[in-house]
């Protein structure tokens, strides 16, 4: 990769404040996020030609989150390479979901200038693909929120009211969250943030409400036997 692209790829706009406004990653994470998506969704659409529109939504979705992308700089070892302000430095700016999520765009975009479509697309597979394979196993875990409000219209049950807390400083912050469904009420569910917590308290619903549907369906089969 051309080092230019790569230095800017790793210069947060933390940095740049604090260097004389100094360009910054984010036109490449731009230009990364729609690199990533165009691949992510080309793979998708060849590797599962069953899946349906929804369904092939919900694993680029889950393919391409933050959380994903800051998982994968996670195992490269991008944070200790992120060049980032004191004030980022201080509160833990080097593993940060959201930063490192960006800076993984912003080197897949300038991965894209550098080398061109082939090069960028080698990249996007050699590190996502098994990303991929493993989303496509999760069944409902996909996206719990969604069966959740799947099984809920199954059960003739209310739409998912969700309750959040949030506590601790602004530089850890901890999220519980509560799936409400008329009177009843599941969880908690814990994250880094609101998506995380409510994700979390709707895979408890749904399991447990998926438990009820199936002993619905079992009995109602027993009695047109």
């Amino acid at each position: 990769m051309d080092a230019d692209l790569l230095d800017l790829a790793l210069t947060h706009r933390s940095f740049a404040y604090e260097n004389g406004q100094i360009p910054t990653n984010e036109r490449l994470e731009f230009l990364g996020d729609s690199v990533l998506g165009a691949i992510v969704t080309e793979h998708l659409y060849r590797t599962y030609p069953d899946l349906a529109e929804g369904q092939l939504a919900k694993l680029r979705a889950k393919v391409v989150s933050a959380v994903s992308l800051a998982g994968v700089a996670r195992k490269l070892g991008i944070g200790r390479l992120v060049k980032l302000g004191r004030g980022e430095i201080s509160t833990g700016g080097a593993n940060k979901t959201s930063i490192l999520a960006d800076t993984m765009e912003a080197l897949i975009g300038a991965t894209y200038l550098s080398s061109g479509p082939t090069g960028a697309e080698r990249l996007v597979h050699h590190l996502f693909v098994p990303l991929i394979d493993h989303a496509a196993t999760l069944g409902a875990g996909l996206d719990w929120k969604t069966s959740l409000q799947e099984v809920a219209a199954a059960l003739g049950l209310p739409a998912t009211v969700y309750q959040v807390t949030e506590s601790g400083p602004d530089h850890d912050k901890r999220f519980d969250a509560w799936a409400v469904l008329g009177e009843r009420r599941f969880g908690p569910g814990h994250g880094q943030n609101k998506k995380q917590a409510e994700q979390q308290a709707a895979a408890t619903a749904f399991k447990a409400l998926d438990a009820e549907r199936r002993a619905r369906d079992a009995e109602a089969s027993e009695q047109d036997a």
